[in-house]
């Protein structure tokens, strides 16, 4: 999520009692477990979050 920080103001991680995984970004919901009946795959989030800011948004530049 590192790479997008320039382009959001927040994002949620948010979990609670029976088995609640919801993932907002600026208060858009992009991933719940609850809509979809099941959790999230690897990596499924992290590509949810690029297809939110699109393909052509460079990353945040990381120090070498």
């Amino acid at each position: 999520m590192s790479n997008y920080q320039h382009l959001i103001e927040s994002f949620t991680f948010l979990t609670g009692s029976k088995g609640v995984f919801d993932f907002t970004v600026d208060g858009e919901l992009l991933y719940s477990k609850q809509a979809t009946g099941r959790h999230a795959e690897a990596g499924e989030i992290l590509n949810l979050m690029r297809e939110y800011v699109g393909p052509n948004i460079p990353t945040y530049p990381q120090s070498k």
